[in-house]
Protein backbone atom coordinates (compact mmCIF):
# COMPACT_ATOMS: atom_id res chain seq x y z
CA UNK A 1 0.00 0.00 0.00
CA UNK A 2 1.44 3.35 -1.02
CA UNK A 3 1.24 6.46 1.07
CA UNK A 4 -1.51 8.91 0.20
CA UNK A 5 -0.96 12.29 -1.39
CA UNK A 6 0.33 14.96 0.93
CA UNK A 7 -2.88 16.98 0.57
CA UNK A 8 -4.89 14.48 2.63
CA UNK A 9 -4.89 15.54 6.27
CA UNK A 10 -6.21 12.36 7.88
CA UNK A 11 -3.94 9.68 9.28
CA UNK A 12 -3.78 6.22 7.78
CA UNK A 13 -4.66 3.17 9.83
CA UNK A 14 -2.11 0.68 8.60
CA UNK A 15 -1.21 -2.67 10.12
CA UNK A 16 2.39 -2.60 11.35
CA UNK A 17 2.70 -6.33 12.02
CA UNK A 18 5.54 -8.35 10.55
CA UNK A 19 9.29 -8.06 10.52
CA UNK A 20 11.16 -5.16 9.01
CA UNK A 21 12.75 -1.83 9.67
CA UNK A 22 10.70 1.20 10.75
CA UNK A 23 11.92 4.72 9.98
CA UNK A 24 10.81 7.80 11.87
CA UNK A 25 10.68 11.12 10.01
CA UNK A 26 10.38 14.69 11.25
CA UNK A 27 11.25 18.15 10.00
CA UNK A 28 12.34 21.52 11.29
CA UNK A 29 12.42 24.93 9.67
CA UNK A 30 8.93 25.64 8.40
CA UNK A 31 8.56 28.91 10.30
CA UNK A 32 11.94 30.61 9.79
CA UNK A 33 12.44 33.32 7.20
CA UNK A 34 15.79 31.97 6.06
CA UNK A 35 17.42 28.82 4.74
CA UNK A 36 16.29 25.29 4.04
CA UNK A 37 13.58 23.22 5.61
CA UNK A 38 15.37 20.17 7.00
CA UNK A 39 14.00 16.65 7.47
CA UNK A 40 15.64 13.67 9.12
CA UNK A 41 14.86 9.97 8.81
CA UNK A 42 16.08 7.60 11.52
CA UNK A 43 15.95 3.82 11.90
CA UNK A 44 16.75 2.92 15.50
CA UNK A 45 18.45 -0.29 16.58
CA UNK A 46 16.24 -2.26 18.99
CA UNK A 47 19.37 -3.90 20.37
CA UNK A 48 20.91 -0.53 21.29
CA UNK A 49 18.13 1.59 22.84
CA UNK A 50 18.69 5.28 23.49
CA UNK A 51 17.18 6.72 26.64
CA UNK A 52 15.55 10.13 26.91
CA UNK A 53 14.27 10.48 23.36
CA UNK A 54 11.54 13.10 23.10
CA UNK A 55 10.41 16.05 21.02
CA UNK A 56 13.48 18.18 20.32
CA UNK A 57 11.60 21.31 21.42
CA UNK A 58 11.29 19.86 24.93
CA UNK A 59 15.07 19.46 25.29
CA UNK A 60 17.81 21.91 26.13
CA UNK A 61 20.36 22.62 23.42
CA UNK A 62 23.01 20.75 25.38
CA UNK A 63 20.80 17.67 25.81
CA UNK A 64 19.83 17.74 22.12
CA UNK A 65 23.49 17.75 21.13
CA UNK A 66 24.25 14.79 23.42
CA UNK A 67 21.30 12.79 22.13
CA UNK A 68 22.17 13.70 18.54
CA UNK A 69 25.60 12.15 19.03
CA UNK A 70 24.07 9.01 20.58
CA UNK A 71 21.63 8.66 17.71
CA UNK A 72 24.42 9.05 15.17
CA UNK A 73 26.47 6.42 17.02
CA UNK A 74 23.81 3.80 17.76
CA UNK A 75 21.01 4.08 15.19
CA UNK A 76 21.03 1.62 12.30
CA UNK A 77 20.98 4.53 9.88
CA UNK A 78 20.31 8.26 9.77
CA UNK A 79 19.68 10.46 6.74
CA UNK A 80 19.07 14.16 6.17
CA UNK A 81 16.96 15.71 3.42
CA UNK A 82 16.71 19.40 2.66
CA UNK A 83 14.67 21.72 0.49
CA UNK A 84 16.49 24.99 -0.13
CA UNK A 85 15.17 28.50 0.33
CA UNK A 86 14.84 28.70 -3.45
CA UNK A 87 12.72 25.52 -3.45
CA UNK A 88 10.59 26.88 -0.61
CA UNK A 89 9.93 30.00 -2.71
CA UNK A 90 9.18 27.98 -5.84
CA UNK A 91 7.00 25.25 -4.31
CA UNK A 92 5.56 26.78 -1.07
CA UNK A 93 6.59 25.69 2.40
CA UNK A 94 4.27 22.67 2.63
CA UNK A 95 5.43 21.10 -0.61
CA UNK A 96 9.06 21.91 0.19
CA UNK A 97 8.62 20.14 3.52
CA UNK A 98 7.22 17.07 1.79
CA UNK A 99 10.17 17.13 -0.62
CA UNK A 100 12.69 17.31 2.23
CA UNK A 101 11.02 14.35 3.95
CA UNK A 102 10.98 12.35 0.74
CA UNK A 103 14.68 13.04 0.20
CA UNK A 104 15.53 11.99 3.75
CA UNK A 105 13.81 8.62 3.32
CA UNK A 106 15.41 8.11 -0.09
CA UNK A 107 18.87 8.65 1.41
CA UNK A 108 18.54 5.99 4.11
CA UNK A 109 21.23 3.37 3.68
CA UNK A 110 18.74 0.61 4.59
CA UNK A 111 15.25 0.54 3.03
CA UNK A 112 12.54 0.68 5.71
CA UNK A 113 9.50 -1.57 5.69
CA UNK A 114 7.35 1.35 6.76
CA UNK A 115 7.72 5.03 7.67
CA UNK A 116 6.19 6.94 10.57
CA UNK A 117 5.94 10.70 9.98
CA UNK A 118 5.29 13.39 12.56
CA UNK A 119 2.18 15.48 11.83
CA UNK A 120 -0.88 14.94 9.67
CA UNK A 121 0.63 14.98 6.16
CA UNK A 122 2.58 12.39 4.24
CA UNK A 123 5.12 12.82 1.45
CA UNK A 124 4.86 10.51 -1.56
CA UNK A 125 6.76 7.35 -0.62
CA UNK A 126 7.14 3.89 -2.21
CA UNK A 127 6.46 2.06 1.06
CA UNK A 128 3.61 2.11 3.59
CA UNK A 129 3.59 5.23 5.74
CA UNK A 130 1.53 6.69 8.56
CA UNK A 131 1.23 10.26 9.81
CA UNK A 132 1.10 10.56 13.59
CA UNK A 133 0.06 13.83 15.20
CA UNK A 134 2.55 14.73 17.95
CA UNK A 135 4.53 11.64 17.04
CA UNK A 136 7.74 13.37 18.09
CA UNK A 137 6.49 13.19 21.68
CA UNK A 138 5.30 9.56 21.60
CA UNK A 139 7.27 7.54 19.02
CA UNK A 140 11.00 7.08 19.71
CA UNK A 141 12.15 6.93 16.09
CA UNK A 142 10.23 10.12 15.26
CA UNK A 143 11.64 11.83 18.35
CA UNK A 144 15.12 10.80 17.22
CA UNK A 145 14.44 12.28 13.79
CA UNK A 146 13.24 15.54 15.35
CA UNK A 147 16.48 15.81 17.34
CA UNK A 148 18.71 15.09 14.36
CA UNK A 149 16.87 17.58 12.15
CA UNK A 150 16.92 20.31 14.82
CA UNK A 151 20.65 19.95 15.57
CA UNK A 152 21.50 19.85 11.85
CA UNK A 153 19.61 23.07 11.13
CA UNK A 154 20.87 24.85 14.24
CA UNK A 155 24.43 24.10 13.17
CA UNK A 156 23.62 25.44 9.71
CA UNK A 157 22.32 28.65 11.31
CA UNK A 158 25.56 28.99 13.29
CA UNK A 159 27.52 28.69 10.04
CA UNK A 160 25.25 31.26 8.38
CA UNK A 161 25.89 33.61 11.29
CA UNK A 162 29.59 33.40 10.50
CA UNK A 163 28.90 34.61 6.97
CA UNK A 164 26.21 37.18 7.83
CA UNK A 165 26.79 38.19 11.47
CA UNK A 166 24.56 41.26 11.34
CA UNK A 167 21.33 39.24 11.48
CA UNK A 168 21.85 37.20 14.67
CA UNK A 169 21.10 33.84 13.08
CA UNK A 170 22.96 32.02 15.84
CA UNK A 171 20.42 33.30 18.38
CA UNK A 172 17.01 33.30 16.66
CA UNK A 173 17.73 30.51 14.13
CA UNK A 174 15.98 32.45 11.39
CA UNK A 175 12.61 32.80 13.11
CA UNK A 176 10.85 36.19 12.80
CA UNK A 177 11.84 37.56 16.19
CA UNK A 178 11.86 41.33 16.78
CA UNK A 179 15.67 41.31 16.52
CA UNK A 180 15.56 39.47 13.19
CA UNK A 181 12.88 41.77 11.77
CA UNK A 182 14.89 44.81 12.84
CA UNK A 183 17.99 43.40 11.12
CA UNK A 184 15.94 42.84 7.97
CA UNK A 185 14.85 46.47 8.02
CA UNK A 186 18.40 47.68 8.55
CA UNK A 187 20.31 45.40 6.19
CA UNK A 188 17.71 44.00 3.81
CA UNK A 189 17.54 40.27 3.03
CA UNK A 190 20.68 38.18 2.68
CA UNK A 191 20.93 35.61 -0.15
CA UNK A 192 19.52 32.83 2.08
CA UNK A 193 16.29 34.64 2.98
CA UNK A 194 13.04 33.18 1.65
CA UNK A 195 11.72 35.78 -0.78
CA UNK A 196 8.16 34.39 -0.70
CA UNK A 197 7.72 35.07 3.03
CA UNK A 198 5.87 38.31 3.84
CA UNK A 199 8.44 39.93 6.18
CA UNK A 200 11.16 39.42 3.60
CA UNK A 201 8.94 40.80 0.85
CA UNK A 202 8.30 43.90 2.97
CA UNK A 203 12.02 44.35 3.60
CA UNK A 204 12.69 44.11 -0.14
CA UNK A 205 9.94 46.63 -0.91
CA UNK A 206 11.33 49.11 1.64
CA UNK A 207 14.73 49.00 -0.02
Amino acid sequence: MRSRKSSRPEQLDLPWSGAGLVAGVDEVGRGPLVGPVVAAAVILDDERPIGGLRDSKALSARRREALHDEIRAYALCVAIGEASAEEVDALNILQATMLAMQRAVQRLRLPPRCVLVDGNRLPPLPMPAQAIVKGDATVPCIAAASIVAKVHRDRWCAELHGRWPGYGFDAHKGYPTPAHLQALREHGPCPEHRRSFAPVQRALAQR
